[in-house]
């Protein structure tokens, strides 16, 4: 198998300051990627901020030989994310790969948490991921290549308590994707997205970090890389990446159960519900239109 580079490609990563994005950041410029380091350089809750974070991982960049830049902008804003993408255009030319990494944290039962606390991780995590994309597309498209890689969570997929604002965001991540893989197939941009298990900054005080001692973000970096090379043509996919395993996620749904006509009811519902939540034939739908299809074909014999 041939060796998986990037010379000649420029690589947005956003919150590249450290843990998963720094890793990233890393690994794409070792294998030949210009990067834009973007990086707030706040608190684990978003509060401040401090440039050396994205400096910093740029230093490491070029004492190693590569080429980075670091960008302070603040990508929850659709202005911040523009500017972001036009430094990068000004300083290289173009941008080949978006790596939405960018998230905070601040966790509290919904309903003890602050209006503002699950807006400001929704901003972030999601409309982050949106603007970014959004700001990268045309020159993606004019390129008639692209790679994005957005970033999801566990919290997202499956809940987490306490993370309602986070998995509400992670989850929506995916939502995006689902309907920009369809947006950027023709323009030769892929959309794919992982689900990471690493030891960072914002995982190191949960209890099962302990558990955890070869999860760190260089065996996450490691599919991200792949996800955002040139020969990978997949589109769509999710890709839990953690402790050297590798596994694709995927929303399913069952063979399910047609009522007749004139049963349309609560009780057949209740009646049926095992039926209805059985998922041993279930199957992934590629487009909302799919899943449209199955659920008004005729019943299956």
């Amino acid at each position: 198998m041939s060796t998986i580079g990037f010379q000649g490609r420029v690589a947005v990563i956003t919150g590249a300051g450290g843990g998963l994005g720094r890793a990233h950041a890393l690994l794409l410029a070792a294998r030949g990627a210009v990067v834009v380091v973007n990086d707030l350089g706040g608190s684990l809750n978003g509060v401040g901020g401090d440039q050396s974070a994205a400096q910093k991982v740029v230093a490491e960049i070029t004492a190693a030989g590569g080429r980075a830049l670091a960008n302070c902008d603040d990508i929850a804003t659709p202005e911040g994310a523009q500017r972001l993408i036009d430094a990068a255009v000004q300083a290289f030319g173009r941008v080949d790969i978006l790596i939405n990494n960018a998230g905070i944290l601040r966790d509290k039962t919904l309903i003890k948490m602050e209006p503002a606390d699950f807006e400001t991780v929704v901003r972030v995590h999601l409309l982050g991921s949106a603007w970014c994309s959004r700001a990268a597309w045309p020159i993606m498209q004019k390129q008639q290549y692209g790679r994005i890689v957005m970033t999801t969570s566990a919290a997202g997929l499956y809940g987490n308590f306490g993370q309602s604002n986070y998995g509400a965001a992670k989850l929506g991540i995916v939502g995006l994707m689902n309907t920009l893989k369809h947006e950027g197939a023709k323009f030769g941009i892929r959309v794919n997205t992982v689900a990471p298990v690493a030891i960072t900054r914002m995982t190191e005080d949960l209890p099962f970090s302990r558990m955890l001692t070869e999860a760190l973000p260089e065996r996450v970096a490691a599919g991200v890389a792949y996800l955002a090379s040139e020969g990978c043509e997949l589109t769509g996919q999710i890709l839990s990446a953690g402790a050297g395993y590798f596994s694709t996620v995927q929303m399913v749904e069952g063979r399910g159960v047609h009522a007749p006509a004139g049963e349309v009811t609560p009780e057949f519902v209740a009646a049926h519900w095992t039926a209805i939540a059985d998922r041993s034939e279930a199957r992934g739908y590629d487009s909302a239109g799919e899943a449209l299809m199955a659920a008004f074909a005729p019943a299956r014999g």
